[in-house]
């Protein structure tokens, strides 16, 4: 498999007057669990259908495991999930999947086990002779699920995956991508919950408004955001309340531009070039007892609203 298994470059797509993707450019490495994020009407889902040649760009190009346009061959190795559900009602689970896995090519003397085998895992064994239409939202969207993975793809496209499902299932889900990424996988996912794509993405790219406005790894975005806030957790020893104490509160002699009470100690913003080892050190010569005194990380979800805000003026739809 080639090192890079998904290759945007300049894609744009226009509907009439409505312009979907502006000029996106990314790359997907192989075997990495990788998130498009945005905003709900971003360009996500347009994006996703042109990887899969459902539509085509109007310009730039669209490279999968270094083939373009994306052949025949390559458009095999690709399991999609998509946001609407594709089933059919009025077919039985069993019937769907077989019908779903022969329009893949599976031999026939494949496809029982396989089903019987991923309806266990989903937990969905006992519902196999039932009709679709008979099944919860959660439970469609997990036979969808195996509809994708059944005939082992490379690529695995899952575009809001988690709608339906509660919070167990959604954590089954969760293991099973992780388990298919172990397996050597590349998984493209889709979503604007970023809950779900904190716990789960290697690398991310988030769209807002049909333009890309970041993406590179989690842990390199998160960092960098890190060290722009100069943000700070500290807990105290002693009974302070969830009143800020005086020598936590801001201003010019405590180099602290914000301060609010979290669960078990403070939340810190630090000025512009205050450093942490003067608070540090401020505290302990105050006598106080430093239970806990770290770096706060930002949240995705805080990222992502920040860096959604910018480009639109006001907090984003969903996110």
């Amino acid at each position: 498999m080639t090192d890079t298994v998904i290759d945007l470059a300049g894609v744009t797509k226009r509907y009439a007057e409505h312009l979907a993707v502006d000029g996106l450019s990314l790359r997907v490495p192989a075997g990495v669990i990788y998130g498009l994020l945005g905003p709900n009407g971003a360009g996500k889902t347009t994006t996703i259908r042109m990887i899969n040649d459902i539509v085509r760009p109007d310009e730039g190009r669209i490279l999968l495991f270094g083939s373009t346009p994306p052949g025949r061959e390559a458009l095999r190795r690709i399991g999609y999930l998509p946001e609407e559900r594709g089933l059919y009602p009025k077919m039985t689970v069993r019937r769907v999947l077989v019908f779903l896995a022969e329009l893949r090519g599976l031999p026939r003397a494949e496809i029982m086990p396989r089903v019987e085998r991923w309806l266990a895992r989903l937990e969905l064994t006992e519902w196999i002779d039932r009709k679709v239409e008979s099944l919860s939202k959660g439970m469609q969207q997990k036979v969808q699920f195996v509809a994708a993975v059944i005939h082992e793809p490379d690529l695995l496209v899952l575009d809001e995956p988690f709608s339906g499902l509660d919070p167990i299932n959604a954590d089954l889900l969760r293991e099973i991508v992780r388990e298919q990424r172990t397996k050597g996988k590349t998984i493209l996912f889709s979503t604007h919950l970023m809950e779900h794509a904190e716990q789960m993405c290697d690398d991310v790219c988030i769209i807002a408004r049909a333009h890309k406005v970041l993406d590179g790894k989690l842990r390199d975005i998160k960092r960098d955001a890190q060290a722009a806030r100069n943000r700070v957790v500290v807990e105290l020893g002693g009974a302070h309340g969830d009143e800020v104490p005086a020598l936590l509160r801001p201003g010019s002699d405590t180099g602290i531009a914000y301060a609010r009470s979290v669960a078990n100690g403070y939340e810190l913003t630090l000025s512009q070039g205050a450093p942490t080892a003067a608070l540090l050190r401020r505290l302990l010569d105050a006598g106080e007892e430093v239970v806990r005194f770290e770096h706060a990380a930002p949240t995705l979800h805080e990222i992502f609203v920040e860096r959604v805000r910018d480009t639109s003026g006001s907090a984003p739809e969903g996110g």
